[in-house]
């Protein structure tokens, strides 16, 4: 974490305070007012009156900072405009270089003071990265964030700062270049975050995954001279409520070229270190549940390797025998992922599951329908789990977009010679991509999640930030911890 997050009876006199202020007002409240000199107190006031949303006050050895909450119609609207109010506030805090700030609410939204730091921690997240200078090693001014008296308390401090921890993993593994994280490195690293947090992995070598005849995740390794594996996260706590675990699934390709049907470089090639995103969200969110002991039993799969069109690369025209024992045209070696995950999406039917929800960057198709604003879903699972989970979303701003998996999708996966294939048509490529998906995910509720548009930002985007964005993680907290009886 770059940002400790804390809780703080009461602000000591001269510090930087952040005082969230109900919406509409115009007049400062004595908790906010304090002793400011009267023409401190009407400037603030007239830029309130003013509708300003965000009013500096600064006295020279230290801030005062005024928010107001905006005028929205929901309250998942309400609270995305705080994490993006703590985006504009870090830019401001760190211009004048504080070190730590103490947060007040004193409006009636009780969770107002979370929302803000959630994204002040969102924005301040810097990938340590491989620079040398100590210019660009420096840390970060700002370092500490206490939430004051009411506007938290220290249990609610304590679980966010567990999530933001699980995005901030994802980022960083997201961020992370193939030759400093190929498919055993990442493995390695989801096993260290699991042994910091308080969850097992079971990390299955080539020698294992060639007995259980992973047939997809094989075919994609053949080309790379590096090995692939298979990760099992568990997390099983004594107290877990439910007996049938949750079983998430990501894409775990460190590294996509594309194969022999070579991806072009800009724009595309060139960011493909993301192409793991889908996995790096499962290890956050093991992370997160486990920091914050949540009484849920969850497994996370994750199939990794890169994709390359060395050696003994697979070809278009292959033919495949997966996991499952139905085999596969390849038609297009770039349409890799769906092959990794339908190797783990029939693996997790031993787990006899509650619920299966895979998280993949598949498709340029869903970027093609959603940009970056939202990923896709489709499944199974009852109607009213789709929209538990699309409430989880508006939630916390990592929104969903359902599309149908009808029938007639089915014969875009069609193949000549083979169970199916691997390609859909040039239309409707998202959903094409999960009805070759459905073929596995037998047994069990299932959710297919494309998350290919916000998992990684090529420009900052407010809190989101560039780069890895750890997309999945936060949504699928707010809903797994939502089914606690």
């Amino acid at each position: 974490m770059f940002l400790a997050l804390a809780h703080a009876a009461a602000a000591p006199a001269q510090s930087t305070q952040v005082f969230i202020l109900p919406t509409g007002t115009t007049t400062l409240p004595k908790a906010a007012a304090g002793d400011l000199p009267t023409a401190a107190l009407q400037y603030v006031e007239a830029a309130l009156a003013n509708d300003q949303k965000l009013v500096h006050l600064n006295h020279f050895s230290h801030h005062h900072y005024f928010v107001v909450l905006a005028d929205k119609p929901t309250a998942p609207q309400v609270a995305e405009q705080l994490r993006r109010a703590g985006h504009t506030l870090h830019g401001q805090l760190k211009a004048e270089k504080v070190a730590e700030v103490f947060i007040e609410n004193l409006s009636t939204t009780a969770n107002a003071a979370l929302l803000l730091a959630e994204g002040l921690a969102l924005t301040a997240y810097q990938f340590e990265g491989y620079k040398t200078d100590e210019k660009s090693r420096k840390a970060p001014e700002l370092k500490e964030v206490y939430l004051v008296d009411k506007s938290a308390t220290a249990a609610q401090i304590h679980e966010l700062d567990g999530l933001l921890q699980g995005v901030l993993l994802a980022r960083d593994l997201v961020n992370a270049p193939l030759n400093k994280l190929n498919a055993v490195q990442f493995a390695e690293r989801m096993a260290q975050a699991g042994d910091e947090a308080g969850y097992t992995t079971d990390i299955l070598d080539l020698a294992k995954i060639e007995a259980l005849r992973m047939g997809g995740l094989l075919a994609v390794n053949l080309g790379s001279p590096e090995p692939p594996t298979f990760s099992i996260l568990e997390y099983k706590p004594k107290n877990a409520q439910n007996e049938k675990p949750y079983v998430l699934v990501g894409k775990g390709v460190v590294f996509d070229t594309g194969g022999l049907s070579l991806k072009p470089t800009p724009n595309s090639m060139d960011m493909m270190k993301c192409d793991m995103a889908g996995g790096a969200a499962v290890a956050g969110t093991l992370f997160a549940l486990a920091k914050n002991q949540v009484p849920l039993y969850v497994i996370g799969l994750v199939p990794a390797t890169d994709n390359r069109p060395g050696g003994l690369a697979y070809a278009p025209g292959d033919v495949i025998t997966m996991h499952s024992g139905l085999t596969v045209e390849v038609k297009n070696t770039d349409a890799e992922g769906r092959l990794l995950l339908a190797d783990a999406l029939s693996f997790a039917k031993r787990y006899e599951p509650e619920l299966v929800i895979d998280l993949a960057t598949l498709t340029g198709a869903a970027v093609r329908a959603l940009a970056t604003e939202a990923s896709a879903s489709m499944g199974t699972a009852e109607p009213a789990t789709l929209q538990k989970l699309s409430e989880a979303g508006y939630a916390v701003h990592e929104r969903l977009v359902e599309f149908p998996l009808w029938d007639e999708y089915a014969d875009h996966i069609k193949s000549d010679i083979a169970d199916l294939s691997n390609l859909g048509k040039g239309e409707a490529g998202h959903i094409s991509a999960a009805k070759f998906l459905e073929r596995f995910a037998v047994g069990y509720p299932w959710i297919h999640l494309d998350i290919a548009g916000p998992a990684y930002l090529t420009a900052a985007e407010s809190y989101r930030g560039k780069g890895g964005t750890g997309t999945g993680v936060r949504l699928l907290y707010e809903f797994l911890t939502k089914q606690l009886a």
